[in-house]
C-alpha cells in the first residue's frame, strides 16, 4: 500500500530553503500553502525556521516520525540522505533531485536502487515534479498552483507534460484525485499506481503518459484488471524511430 505517500501524518523536507527561487523553498512553501494539516518540518542545517516551519539540521534530530521525506538535495548528497531515511524507519520518499541517469548518473541512481531495496521504502523518483492528493490538500510539487478536487488520477513519466496538464487543469477548472511524476522510477512506477488506483475510492479514471514501460507482464495483467472497474487511458510515446530517440 502506498497510503504513506498519499496520507503522510507528518512530512520532513530535506533541502528546504529559505531562497525563494530554490526548489526547497517552494515544495515548503506549497505544502504550507495549499492547506496540508499533518506535522511539517523541514531540513537545512543552516537554519532554524522557514516560513514558521521548524526546520533542523537533519531526519536524525526530528524526534516524530515521519511518513514521507521529500528530497530536494544536490544529487551526490541523496544517497547520504535516503540512507538517514532508511534509519530513521521512512515508509515513503519522493526525490525532487536531479542529475542520475537522465543526466549521465546512471552509477548514482544504481546506488539509490540498493538502498531502496535494502530499506524497503517506497520511492517516488528521482528527478520528479512530486505528488498531489487533492482530497487532502498535499502538494509536495514545486509547481505554481494545485489542481482541483476531481475523479481523475493522473501519472506522468515526463515532466514538462506533468506541468502542461497541471496548468492546463487549473485553467479549465478540470478535477484531480492524484497527480503523480514519475521522474526516473528507481523504485515505483506505472504500474505501481495502477495497482493501487484500481482500489482507490477517490479515483474514478486513470491517466497516464508514459514512455517505456519497466515490468511489462505485470503491467498488462494489472492494466486489464484496472479497466474492467475503471477506464484507463494511457499514453505512449517513442512509437517511431524519431519519437524513441527522443523519449
Amino acid at each position: 500500500m502506498l497510503d504513506s505517500l498519499f496520507y503522510p501524518r507528518s512530512i520532513a523536507v530535506i533541502g528546504a530553503s529559505r531562497d525563494k527561487g530554490k526548489v526547497g523553498h517552494s515544495v515548503l512553501r506549497n505544502l504550507k500553502r495549499f492547506g496540508y494539516e499533518g506535522k511539517l518540518f523541514g531540513v537545512n542545517p543552516g537554519a532554524g525556521e522557514i516560513l514558521g516551519i521548524k526546520t533542523l539540521p537533519d531526519i536524525r534530530s526530528i524526534k516524530d516520525e515521519i511518513d514521507l521525506a521529500i528530497v530536494v538535495v544536490p544529487a551526490h548528497l541523496v544517497a547520504g540522505v535516503l540512507t538517514e531515511c532508511k534509519e530513521k524507519g521512512v515508509p515513503s520518499a519522493v526525490i525532487i533531485s536531479a542529475g542520475f541517469k537522465e543526466a549521465g548518473g546512471a552509477r548514482r541512481e544504481e546506488e539509490l536502487r540498493g538502498i531502496i531495496r535494502e530499506s524497503g521504502m517506497r520511492v517516488v523518483g528521482p528527478n520528479c515534479l512530486g505528488i498531489i492528493n487533492t482530497f487532502n490538500d498535499l502538494n509536495a510539487t514545486f509547481a505554481a498552483g494545485m489542481l482541483p478536487k476531481g475523479r481523475l488520477a493522473f501519472f506522468s513519466q515526463s515532466g514538462a507534460l506533468g506541468i502542461a496538464i497541471l496548468d492546463w487543469a487549473i485553467g479549465n477548472r478540470i478535477g484531480f484525485s492524484k497527480f503523480i511524476s514519475l521522474g526516473n522510477k528507481a523504485d515505483l512506477n506505472e504500474t505501481d499506481f495502477i495497482e493501487y488506483f484500481i482500489k482507490d475510492p477517490e479515483t474514478d479514471i486513470i491517466l497516464g503518459y508514459v514512455e517505456d514501460v519497466v515490468e511489462g507482464r505485470r503491467f498488462l495483467e494489472l492494466a486489464g484488471k484496472a479497466s474492467r472497474t475503471k477506464p484507463v487511458i494511457l499514453v505512449k510515446s517513442g512509437g517511431t524511430h524519431a519519437g524513441a530517440r527522443a523519449a
